[in-house]
């Protein structure tokens, strides 16, 4: 079973069909899918799912904490399940590659107190941008 299905059940949510399919497409490493990958993906699985029903899955698991919607474009949102290990993005400029980082120290760290302009930071977002392997054409 899944991380994400494991912590749907230890928080009691009701797993219907519909429920059960969203998540599992969500499961996995490196998982960033806009909403309408995650729909194509469902009814591979569950033919009669209804778009509507994966966006309110989304919108309930983006609720709860469990999973994290974020754009790395500005305009699509991806759906990140990997909502409780601190990370950071790194984005392929060529083919939109996403992939999750864990940089040694602490993001907010790097913002000195003269930058912060009374701000009481609490979180940074960062995104790392470059060209993937095989983008970059030094893949195998």
């Amino acid at each position: 079973m899944s991380d994400l299905l494991e912590r749907l059940r230890s928080r009691g949510w009701r797993m219907t069909s519909q429920r059960r399919v969203v998540a599992e497409v969500l499961a996995g490493d490196h998982v960033h899918l806009t909403a309408d990958e995650v729909h194509a993906r469902a009814v591979e699985r569950l033919p009669e799912i209804a778009r509507a029903t994966v966006y309110n899955t989304l919108g309930e698991l983006v609720a709860l904490g469990e999973v994290v919607e974020f754009s790395t474009d500005g305009r699509a949102k991806r759906y990140d399940p990997n909502a409780h290990r601190a990370h950071q993005h790194l984005v392929c400029s060529g083919c939109g590659l996403i992939r999750d980082v864990r940089p040694a120290g602490d993001p907010l760290a790097v913002l000195p107190a003269e930058e912060r302009f009374g701000f009481a930071v609490d979180k940074a977002d960062v995104t790392y941008r470059g060209l993937c392997p095989d983008c970059s054409g030094a893949g195998g």
